[in-house]
């Protein structure tokens, strides 16, 4: 799948992946403002909708809501 350099993509997050809506390479962090790069993408919401960039802040979003 080709990949749009440098675009955030647009994805829908599920139990056990995610589904690209819109090409990009990377998402944004919901907490930090991070980018994650799609490949390095671990942590996210089903619920909220929202990647995160490391285990300890998908606990912090987690704790504070």
């Amino acid at each position: 799948m080709l990949m749009s350099q440098g675009r955030p993509a647009r994805l829908q997050y599920m139990p056990n992946g995610f589904r690209m809506i819109a090409n990009g390479d990377h998402v944004v962090c919901a907490v930090s403002g991070e980018r994650i790069p799609l490949d390095m993408l671990r942590y996210w919401s089903v619920e909220r909708q929202e990647p995160y960039a490391s285990p300890e802040i998908s606990t912090q979003a987690m704790l504070a809501r």
